[in-house]
């Protein structure tokens, strides 16, 4: 066992996360009553069935943001959910860093340190689980391997990937393969997403795209006036066009890149200001490293703003930032979904993003905003919304229709029904 982990095995618990309140009952005025009609419908063969969700942190992330109303919504419609989250420790979460880079094809060769870490801190994890559940569903690499030293414990086990691992490094893959194999089954956000290899039948493989809750503070509507208050606080000039990317500080969002394409714009529209807006989560220890980039990049630079949760950045001043912006780029590199794309365009304002992943699937060129593949792409595409903004609009609007249609996360609740169906029933 690894030095930083001695003296620990009987203190590595999962953190229970205290629930929000959430009905369905609220949402039946942006999906309609047939859509919640759906939704009790599929859950009422399930009533007091107890799932377990558990992923790497509360807070900091897209899994997080899922689950803070995904679990809520299943205790709504009449199932025992809860959400546990693995005990933090820096030296893991270092580690499942270098495999989550991995799983989207960075090179990567497990070495004998980290995979003890690694193993260690869910194996440890695992032994501490006490109560008993009829579905553990686990969330990324992090606690991939928390089945296998669990045991079956009677349930049902699912791995939920939301990375893009369609090309693992192999040495990486090689090592997480046999973990996840144990699993009853897995859940992608795309079927291209399906690393090499995998031994599970079709019949044991999901595919469900992430969403978003029109209802979290993240997402509410909020007045013109307010948001332009909030934004201005923080030294922004609302008269003023503003680019912004919203995403955590890491190398496959590219923020550098982003930058890149600003200070070209900037050449066209001198008012340009940006922002790069992330939360710095506990699970992602290279973030600083990036974050120390992107100060030294933009040091200098006044209609360059760089800010984090520890700025005063909470969910409604992101809120408030993607409606004031006039454009919003998520320039990914690989992406497993990105819900700040359907978060920007239920807004009403336009994206230009990355053609990868999840992100062609929830917006495509006229409808939501455009698809950008390299640095001329994007600054061409940026301008054009910059100039007209009746085109911004437009095609805001029509996003925020395929948004409603197919990334709320009533949608999602359904599609977790279903596969809840199928294993338990």
């Amino acid at each position: 066992m690894p030095e930083a982990m001695r003296g620990r095995e009987h203190t590595l618990n999962a953190v229970r996360i205290s629930l929000k309140k959430k009905s369905l009952a609220d949402y039946e005025r942006i999906v309609g009553r047939d859509a919640i009609d759906e939704i009790l419908s599929l859950a009422a063969d399930l009533k007091g069935l107890r799932v377990l969700h558990l992923n790497a942190t509360a807070s900091g992330g897209g899994v997080a943001e899922l689950l803070s109303s995904l679990v809520p919504l299943l205790v709504s419609a009449g199932l025992a959910a809860e959400w546990n989250t693995l005990p933090q420790h820096a030296e893991f979460f270092e580690v499942t860093k270098r495999f989550h880079n991995a799983l989207q094809g960075m090179p990567y060769v497990p070495t004998e340190e980290d995979v003890s870490a690694y193993l260690d801190h869910d194996r440890l994890s695992a032994e501490a689980l006490t109560a008993s559940y009829d579905v553990v569903v686990t969330h990324d690499p992090q606690p991939v391997a928390f089945r296998h030293f669990a045991g079956r414990r009677g349930a049902k086990w699912v791995w939920r990937c939301h990375i893009d691992t369609s090309a693992p490094s192999a040495d990486a893959w090689d090592l997480l393969r046999p973990f996840v194999e144990e699993y009853d089954a897995a859940v992608f956000t795309l079927r291209a997403f399906v690393p090499p290899g995998l031994g599970l039948g079709q019949e044991r493989l999901f595919f469900i795209p992430p969403a978003i809750d029109p209802l979290s503070s993240k997402n509410r509507h909020l007045p013109e006036s307010l948001c332009e208050e909030v934004v201005s606080e923080f030294g922004i000039d609302v008269r003023h066009p503003l680019l912004t990317q919203v995403s955590r500080f890491d190398p496959w969002k590219d923020p550098l890149g982003v930058i890149g394409i600003y200070r070209r714009l900037k050449e066209r529209f001198p008012a340009l200001q940006l922002a790069l807006v992330a939360f710095m989560a506990q699970d992602d220890p290279e973030a600083w490293r990036v974050y120390a980039s992107v100060e030294s990049e933009t040091a200098g630079d006044p209609d360059a703003y760089v800010f984090t949760n520890l700025d005063g950045v909470g969910s409604l001043e992101v809120n408030a930032f993607q409606r004031v912006s006039d454009v919003v780029v998520q320039k990914s590199i690989r992406e497993g979904f990105g819900l700040v794309v359907s978060e920007a365009i239920w807004k009403g304002t336009p994206v230009v993003a990355g053609d990868t992943g999840g992100i062609s699937l929830q917006m495509s060129d006229g409808v939501g905003g455009y698809l950008a593949d390299d640095q001329d792409d994007y600054a061409e595409r940026i301008s054009a919304l910059l100039n007209d903004r009746s085109l911004a609009t437009a095609v805001a609007a029509a996003g925020r229709e395929r948004v409603r249609e197919h990334f709320l996360v009533t949608r999602l609740l359904a599609d977790e029904l279903r596969m809840l169906r199928e294993l338990v029933l």
